[in-house]
């Protein structure tokens, strides 16, 4: 009894400010004229909440409803109030709490994640004899999942029936399936599905579209179409997700005939295609050149009117001009409505690409006229392509005419220009253009400094090349593989192998792992000098550190072999390589051709 006035009193003190809240009264009183047994009730009701002490609650002749203190629980009070407020009624006498109650306040604190208090309430609500049902666990596992827990969620829908004697039904699978996919929890939610499907739970579509996405997403796909095939004898009919969600992953795994031919029975059954599923197929047949199939299905698109997007054209002019078919693409690009600035740069992209610059020109120029500025990847792309042509005069004046324009260039712009003049030789431009990106505050990045490497190595300027790396790593810029392998290579160029084999020792030290080309350029390096059991033992190296031999691997080696004499041994390395499906090139023949010549002479000599 003395626990139960505390739990009065704190109540009272916490609910005083409520008394001016005329919306508050009006919905209790509307409650009390239900339940009360004379026309006094709203009065009584305002008298007890205006001082809501001890005295006036003991006067009271109402007592309080579960659905009165369903209202009283959703108002905005803090955590602490409304169970303070849930405990003074359930000390009531002649009163017990409902499942309405429950749901309500677990509700409150699930949103709050008081998962502990969840837990306890739970319990309380099994040991008061509460029926819960399915809808209050569906929120507990929301709760959880808003909240990152799909665990959680998962135990929840396993104590339901366990604990609880509730029946999970598809909807409660299809809460927990969607958390787990959207918490990256593919297996656990392939897994929970097919416990599903053991315990007689009839899935939904929406069941299916989401464990499709989780098995798409683990690579999957071939357990996802045979899903879909099996819909049908859960009595599921597959809706537009379900295509869109398959033919995405079909088209990510470069199974494009596929693709389309669920795009063709999805039309069949009646569901519509969006643009972005048209895209993925469409993406899918440009990036295999089949450029007819792919404007097709953009007609075809447009005839069930579905308009498509800037990323369609974008697709398509890419396909085009990656095809060849550039002219094609311009045509295109004329009969776009309201075409960007990206769709221009692919265009004027295709045509620097075949070393066109007057066509690029005029369509910079028409881009212009039609009101599309260009960007800073436009200026970008226009100086790739003058630099591949080595027209760096050219390329430098873009530059100029790129910072007139007000479009900053960054260090990608200056990286494009420092590798194309130190791919020539000329040193002095490319320390101009070192100081005016040091004077604009810009920094070199790794990719930079590979450029400089690369083409000091190349030089033969091994000792400028090295002092660069060592200000690279004072800057606090890493090295990589790269920036390794074009130093190793010349220093294997100036007959500097023993130097090239202490640099390959410490690429590990230095957090390096070495790839093919770092083994390629020590094999043909030891090969050119006749050490070729070294090169040998080199590959056999490369091979366990999880490197494959290739094309250019074997032909040096197989090269070195049959100069040596070494017939048979080359012979059983050719077998290898094409029983590792190798394929050899006509290059690659050509010691075998020189040795079989030689055999000839012999024998005719003889």
């Amino acid at each position: 009894m003395p626990q139960r006035l505390h739990l009065a009193t704190r109540s009272a003190i916490k609910l005083r400010s409520l008394c001016k809240c005329h919306r508050f009264f009006s919905c209790l009183s509307k409650d009390s004229c239900l339940d009360a047994r004379n026309s006094n009730s709203e009065s009584e009701w305002v008298k007890l909440l205006k001082p809501f002490d001890l005295g006036e609650l003991r006067k009271s002749l109402v007592s309080i409803t579960p659905r009165q203190l369903c209202r009283l629980i959703e108002l905005p009070l803090d955590l602490s109030t409304s169970m303070d407020i849930f405990n003074w009624a359930g000390a009531q006498k002649g009163y017990s709490h409902s499942f309405d109650v429950y749901y309500v306040l677990i509700s409150k604190l699930g949103e709050a994640k008081e998962f502990k208090m969840i837990e306890l309430l739970l319990k309380k609500s099994k040991e008061e004899g509460i029926v819960l049902r399915e809808p209050l666990f569906i929120v507990i596992m929301k709760c959880y999942g808003r909240s990152g827990l799909p665990g959680n969620a998962v135990q929840v829908l396993d104590e339901m029936r366990v604990v609880f004697g509730c029946e999970p039904t598809f909807k409660s699978y299809n809460v927990v399936l969607d958390i787990l996919v959207g918490a990256d929890c593919h297996h656990m939610a392939a897994t929970v599905f097919y416990k599903m499907l053991r315990g007689g739970v009839r899935p939904t579509t929406f069941t299916f579209s989401i464990v499709m996405k989780a098995l798409c997403l683990m690579k999957e796909v071939e357990s996802a179409c045979s899903l879909l095939r099996g819909m049908t004898r859960h009595g599921c009919v597959p809706d537009a997700i379900v295509y869109q969600t398959l033919i995405h992953a079909l088209c990510e795994h470069n199974r494009v005939k596929e693709a389309l031919k669920l795009l063709e029975e999805m039309f069949v059954i009646g569901c519509s295609a969006d643009v972005d599923t048209f895209n993925d197929v469409i993406h899918g047949l440009c990036k295999f050149g089949h450029m007819h199939e792919a404007a097709r299905l953009v007609d075809r698109m447009l005839l069930r009117g579905c308009k498509p997007s800037a990323l369609t054209y974008g697709v398509l002019l890419q396909g085009l001009c990656k095809n060849g078919q550039v002219d094609e693409a311009r045509k295109l690009l004329s009969q776009v409505p309201n075409p960007n600035v990206v769709l221009f740069n692919t265009v004027i992209g295709g045509y620097l690409d075949e070393g066109r610059f007057e066509e690029a020109k005029y369509l910079y120029d028409s881009m212009v006229r039609y009101g599309c500025s260009p960007d800073f990847y436009t200026y970008s792309i226009i100086i790739n392509g003058l630099c591949k042509a080595r027209r760096l005069g050219s390329a430098r004046q873009v530059l100029s005419e790129m910072e007139a324009q007000f479009c900053k260039p960054n260090i990608v712009t200056y990286t494009i220009l420092i590798d194309a003049f130190c791919k020539v030789g000329r040193w002095e431009e490319t320390e101009v253009i070192l100081e005016e990106i040091s004077l604009k505050g810009l920094n070199l990045n790794t990719i930079a400094y590979n450029c400089l490497v690369s083409g000091l190595c190349k030089d033969c300027k091994i000792y400028e090349a090295m002092k660069l790396i060592e200000k690279m790593k004072r800057g606090g810029c890493k090295p990589d593989i790269f920036t390794y392998n074009s130093l190793l290579y010349g220093l294997c160029r100036n007959d500097q192998i023993k130097e090239a084999f202490q640099l390959y020792e410490n690429l590990l030290a230095e957090g390096v792992v070495a790839n093919n080309v770092t083994y390629n350029t020590m094999i043909h390096a030891l090969l050119s000098k006749g050490r070729w059991q070294e090169a040998m033992d080199l590959a056999k190296e490369m091979v366990f550190h999880g490197c494959s031999l290739d094309v250019i691997s074997y032909n040096g080696l197989i090269k070195a072999l049959c100069k040596d004499g070494e017939v048979e041994r080359a012979m059983g390395m050719f077998e290898e390589m094409t029983g590792k499906g190798v394929k050899p090139s006509n290059f690659f023949l050509q010691p075998f051709d020189k040795w079989s010549l030689q055999v000839k002479k012999s024998t005719r000599c003889s």
